[in-house]
């Protein structure tokens, strides 16, 4: 029988084909280029063909060698995938993780979701709530994370800064009515008493048509263009469009998106998924730019 590959030599193979030298192969792996020759030399003889030839240029594939490098790399792709799946150990325990109503089903699905299929051993148990009531989860230890909505002058390193935005119907007229109708979310929201300064400050007369109602139902009223509301501009519905501020609505302040831990440090299912949420959630543009697949709808 022909004898198997040795996957160290198709490493090599990799490497020497990808910048055409057998020097900086041996570089790479910390072995002498005479070595990486030696294993070239073996690899061409199980396989019976010559891999490389030499020009002024350096070394370059031959036809044989162009056809290998393909399938080299996919076998140690698959390779490489197999041994860390085989010898990382599986995570078990519960991970109790804190989400406001308004992200859970926007910018964090792909998170939680990967999670919840790389770890099917670990109990995962999801909560929703406003931040307020997260923050107090936290610091009392009934989540182990949470991810909260805090204004921008908190003391905190925010993963992600978004524009706190007006919305309402699609062609809508409520913003247009005096004095305008607002529908706000329980007193624990933490946009309420930043909308609620707003408004104040504002010139125009408005009025509380919808409260304490839960973000669904607060929506609801919006869609049925009797109010208008707040939210934050990647979570805007896409039946629902963007009002800008003016004569009728003032603007609004920018809100940081954090990540909390109820206990440091944390296990290793806690951290993992803390990882996953963080990258789902950084935001590196500027304050306001907003990440979402397409930009919501703006009011005419």
């Amino acid at each position: 029988m022909t004898a198997d590959l040795d996957i160290a030599l198709l490493r090599t193979f990799v490497l020497v084909a990808q910048r055409g030298s057998m020097t900086w192969a041996g570089n790479v792996l910390e072995i002498t280029q005479g070595a990486v020759s030696q294993q070239m030399n073996r690899l061409e003889s199980k396989l019976g063909c010559t891999l490389f030839v030499r020009d002024r240029r350096g070394l370059r594939l031959t036809q044989d060698g162009d056809r290998l490098l393909g399938r080299a790399q996919s076998l140690l792709s698959l390779h490489d995938e197999i041994r860390a799946e085989m010898t990382t150990s599986r995570m078990t325990g519960r991970v109790r993780l804190g989400v406001p109503f308004d992200l859970v089903g926007t910018l964090l699905p792909p998170a939680i979701s990967s999670f919840a299929v790389d770890h099917s051993d670990v109990e995962l148990l999801l909560s929703c709530a406003s931040s307020t009531e997260l923050l107090t989860a936290i610091k009392e230890g009934t989540v182990d994370l949470a991810v909260v909505e805090v204004p921008v002058d908190s003391p905190a390193r925010h993963l992600r800064i978004e524009r706190l935005v007006w919305i309402g119907a699609l062609a809508g007229v409520a913003h247009l009515t005096t004095p305008l109708p607002v529908s706000l979310v329980s007193d624990t929201c933490a946009f309420r008493p930043l909308v609620l300064d707003a408004l104040r400050a504002h010139a125009a007369p408005w009025r509380t048509m919808f409260e304490n109602g839960t973000f669904d139902a607060v929506l609801a009223t919006v869609r049925m263009d009797l109010a208008v509301t707040v939210a934050l501009e990647s979570c805007v519905p896409a039946d629902l469009c963007v009002i800008h501020p003016g004569a009728e609505l003032p603007a609004l302040p920018f809100i940081g998106v954090d990540l909390r831990f109820s206990v440091h440090p944390a296990h290793a299912a806690v951290t993992d998924l803390a990882h996953r949420i963080t990258e789902a959630l950084t935001d590196n543009s500027a304050p306001g730019a907003g990440h979402r697949e397409t930009d919501p709808v703006e009011c005419g």
